[in-house]
């Protein structure tokens, strides 16, 4: 792929929220996002082996490598540039430490920010961004 993709849970508020400030600090338009309920979303997991059903996890694909959990936020926030690259920093921390926070965070999204019943539906300015 010409753009490293970020997969998220489309249903999650907390999620959806990650997309649009990732949308809003992109200068340079260089993520594109699918759902992990959507089409796109499973195609892109089946090229890789893996099942919707099986990830708990935003996932970067990138460069043909698929990155989950702390590590794909962390080389998100290094793609947005400054100030935000300087989270890249938070990469010499094991990542089995960093994926405890993380894990501790997804385990509770639901309860914490909610849930959708429905994927979140692109603005037609972002629409070209979204591979559904």
């Amino acid at each position: 792929m010409e753009h490293p993709v970020v997969l998220f849970d489309g249903v999650c508020n907390l999620c959806n929220a990650v997309v649009s400030f990732i949308i809003g600090r992109d200068r340079a338009g260089r993520y594109r996002f699918a759902s992990l309920q959507g089409r796109a979303g499973a195609r892109l997991l089946r090229a890789h082996g893996m099942c919707a059903d099986d990830v708990d996890s935003v996932l970067l694909v990138d460069g043909g490598q698929v990155y989950a959990r702390s590590t794909a936020a962390l080389r998100i926030a290094r793609g947005l540039g400054w100030p935000w690259a300087l989270l890249g920093v938070f990469c010499l921390v094991p990542p089995f430490l960093r994926d405890r926070v993380y894990d501790l965070v997804a385990r509770r999204r639901y309860a914490w920010f909610g849930r959708s019943d429905s994927c979140r539906v692109p603005l037609p300015h972002e629409r070209e961004r979204f591979l559904d």
